[in-house]
């Protein structure tokens, strides 16, 4: 059975999430919910997240899985928040573990972070696979963009994360702690040795000005035309690619507090005795 798919695009983050699902009145996964997050205030909010609480109930769907392709950078991470609303259980691919204790030293955390990933309900090992309800599904290993990042081939559809792009804007970057352009552009070939008529639904995009966002493709409009990664481009060819891109690419905005949170499975660090939860902020390290 191929799932129905339901996106949600942030247009602060760029990021696209989705609820997943075989129809009316079934099982659903949801997959890199937003919550919103103010870098001048400090003030988080859940507009983006209610969305799905609003397509859930709507659809009489029962959340049992909140998929996460990785610890973003770029967005924190709502899986907490709609697990409490929601149900179902968080889950995450088992390298997390090597993401936290990286992270867990550069913002020196001791330990208020465990690094065992036990902050999520489930780890993923490569190829394992799960349901949904009545769709079948599998996780898939794609380190590159971190050392974590994760795939879900749910039917006839494949979930990217941070990996491939819209053909006319590439594929993920690989200069964050654990990158390796290497290892993405295996992972890439990987997704695309799929069946040509795959559907690839994108985390994000980052669209020209020439068209409006969007988030599906296949294998086969990506073999052709992906502008880092149609065929014929060489590993060596994509790493040159690749590096010469990231020394051009900012610090995202979020990356300090979506890294603490993300790692900890989307929950906000734990109040301190004045009942407020703090981020911290690494001087001088990035």
């Amino acid at each position: 059975m191929d799932p129905k798919v339901a996106p949600f695009f942030d247009p602060v983050t760029a990021t696209i999430s989705y609820v997943v699902h075989a129809g009316e009145d079934s099982a659903c996964a949801v997959i890199d919910p937003v919550l919103d997050y103010d870098a001048k205030s400090g003030r988080t909010r859940t507009t983006s997240a209610d969305q799905i609480v609003d397509f859930v109930s709507t659809h009489r769907l029962r959340v049992e899985w909140l998929l996460e392709t990785h610890a973003h950078a770029d967005h924190l991470s709502a899986s907490d928040y709609l697990k409490s609303v929601l149900g179902g259980k968080t889950a995450i691919g088992e390298r997390i573990r090597a993401v936290q204790e990286t992270f867990v030293r550069l913002f020196n955390l001791g330990s208020a972070v465990a690094v065992d990933g036990s902050q999520f309900d489930h780890l993923f090992v490569p190829d394992e696979t799960f349901s949904i309800g009545p769709l079948h599904a599998r996780a898939l290993h794609v380190p590159g963009h971190t050392a974590a990042d994760m795939a879900y081939q749910i039917g006839d559809c494949v979930f990217v994360g941070d990996t491939l792009f819209m053909p006319d804007a590439g594929s993920a970057r690989c200069d964050f702690p654990g990158g390796n352009a290497g290892a993405l552009y295996r992972s890439a070939r990987k997704l695309l040795a799929l069946p040509p008529a795959t559907r690839l639904f994108m985390c994000h995009d980052y669209p020209p000005q020439t068209r409006e966002p969007r988030w599906v493709t296949t294998v086969a409009e990506q073999r052709s035309s992906n502008i880092h990664l149609h065929d014929g481009i060489s590993e060596s060819e994509f790493v040159a690619i690749r590096t010469d891109r990231d020394s051009t690419l900012d610090t995202p905005v979020l990356i300090l507090p979506a890294i603490q949170v993300n790692i900890r499975g989307g929950a906000l660090p734990s109040p301190e005795g004045n009942g407020v939860s703090y981020l911290k902020i690494p001087l001088n390290v990035l």
